[in-house]
């Protein structure tokens, strides 16, 4: 159930797992997973289906159920991902940690509160931009190859509703869509766009 690559061991005797897209990581109570590469998402859904994202993490961020009372929950690769095992004897306070967790919550709480899809859209390119994204000539290319129907999920909307304003959004010359899902967002028309 859990597709992943045999685990190796590194020099500093860190237990290392890699995963592929879509795979998910073990859940185990007493273990929390640090991202070394790529990067993941914790979901949940309602009892309709409805897949609800919890977070989304990359390379140096700690991962875990630990972090979660959400039932269910899991954690699932967006990208090639390789993690290492912080075991329970190893979990010297986390504060950092934790503060990462509560702040990304947060954030994406308020850009789910805003008003139309569109408006939580661009917040969260913009977003996904400061955490992820890397300078290009013309803007921060998201090289998270989301799907349409990924973005939906984590803003609670539709696939096809997201396309739309996606379409728009690239007629109007606030980003650039580039094969394998990947966005530009094009700074100075985004960065400055009036909600």
């Amino acid at each position: 159930m859990f597709p992943s690559s045999p685990v190796t061991n590194h020099p500093h005797k860190s237990i290392s797992r890699h995963f592929q897209p879509r795979s998910f990581i073990p859940l185990q109570q007493n273990i929390l997973w640090k991202l070394e590469k790529g990067i993941v998402r914790n979901v949940t859904w309602h009892e309709d289906g409805t897949l609800v994202t919890l977070g989304v993490w990359g390379p140096g961020d700690i991962v875990g159920k630990a972090f979660s009372k959400i039932e269910p929950y899991e954690i699932e690769c967006l990208t090639k991902v390789e993690v290492t095992i912080v075991p329970a004897n190893e979990w010297y306070p986390l504060t950092e940690v934790l503060l990462a967790h509560l702040q990304q919550a947060e954030e994406l709480m308020v850009i789910r509160s805003y008003k139309t899809v569109e408006i939580m859209l661009i917040k969260l390119l913009g977003w996904l931009a400061k955490k992820f994204g890397r300078e290009v000539e013309n803007g921060h290319l998201i090289d998270l190859r989301l799907t349409h129907q990924d973005i939906a999920e984590m803003l609670n909307s539709t696939r096809v509703t997201i396309t739309r304003i996606l379409t728009n959004l690239e007629e109007r010359g606030l980003i650039d869509r580039l094969p394998l899902h990947r966005i530009v967002l094009k700074e100075e028309q985004i960065w400055h766009y009036e909600i």
